[in-house]
């Protein structure tokens, strides 16, 4: 499964604290831990850098080629590293790192918006789930758990069969992965926050109920769950490149990761590197997400870099 494990729910929420009315503010004693946290480790400095490489590549791809990813030419078929195609080329004659580099938005693209999707669906079940009645809580208990019942690339799989191969249903089945963890966290979180002196205090003044789930309950539910969301988002990329290497996610000629990897296995005994640049890129964009995301989390904990 692609959810986050009980442990590292239970930590990111725990390090969640309640807001003083409007606003959501650490306590006094989060702020001294955050400013007494250690020095932040060279690993973490370079995983957020190759991400800030990856957001401006995704945006921005010209500032690393002005190469066209899908312009082959057959007298550069299979081409090594070296001068004038600096990965080579693949079995079109394509440019490997023109494609790597165009390929990042749409790779990155399904991450996020699988992760984002899974937070804002998550986020209204584990609300509706705490402060609905027993019945409310009950039937999102069974769903939940039904979902969670499937193995992740199973149930991608099962959604793609329905709705059909693409980058669309491709982040609808890698969201339905994520979505269970969010749900959960989220309740877990309107509960505990439910019983603060806060809400009671807005209740008192005679607060509205969809007053004070929207300044109060869901603000503060979201904090914990934005950290996960980060790592989420390391583990729907690697899923989506699956998807995409069984020839369901992004269709050709799409420059996308996994895509590049599918096409290029049958060469790989000829030609090593169409397969072996985009895979590096993939295991470093996974790799480097769930370490900046750990690092937010213990920040968040105040423990300090990790």
């Amino acid at each position: 499964m692609t959810t986050a494990p009980p442990d590292l729910a239970a930590s990111v929420a725990g390090g969640a604290q309640p807001v003083d009315g409007t606003t959501s503010v650490p306590a006094a004693g989060a702020r001294g831990r955050w400013s007494r946290a250690r020095p932040t480790r060279p690993g973490v400095v370079l995983s957020f850098a190759f991400l800030a490489l990856l957001v401006v590549a995704a945006i921005w791809p010209g500032l690393f080629t002005g190469t066209d990813p899908n312009a082959a030419d057959i007298a550069q078929t299979l081409r090594g590293p070296g001068a004038g195609h600096l990965l080579g080329t693949d079995q079109n004659g394509r440019d490997i790192l023109a494609r790597i580099v165009h390929g990042t938005r749409p790779s990155l693209l399904i991450g996020l918006t699988a992760s984002a999707l899974a937070l804002v669906v998550g986020a209204a079940i584990g609300v509706a789930a705490a402060q609905g009645g027993r019945l409310v809580s009950a039937f999102f208990d069974w769903l939940l758990n039904v979902i969670l019942s499937i193995p992740g690339l199973l149930l991608a799989l099962l959604v793609i069969a329905v709705l059909g191969p693409g980058t669309r249903n491709s982040i609808i089945g890698l969201s339905l992965i994520l979505l269970p963890g969010f749900a959960r966290v989220v309740r877990g979180e309107v509960l505990r926050i439910r019983a603060s002196v806060h809400l009671e205090a807005a209740r008192a003044l005679g607060w509205p109920q969809r007053q004070v789930i929207l300044r109060h309950l869901v603000p503060n539910a979201l904090a914990p769950v934005l950290i996960l969301a980060t790592i989420g988002v390391g583990s729907a990329i690697g899923l989506g490149s699956t998807l995409s290497f069984l020839g369901l996610g992004p269709q050709p000629p799409t420059a996308e990761w996994g895509a590049m990897l599918a096409s290029s296995r049958t060469y790989f005994s000829v030609a090593w590197w169409p397969a072996i640049f985009p895979g590096i890129v993939i295991t470093l964009t996974v790799l480097t997400i769930t370490v900046a995301g750990q690092f937010l989390q213990a920040r968040l904990e105040g423990r300090g870099a990790r």
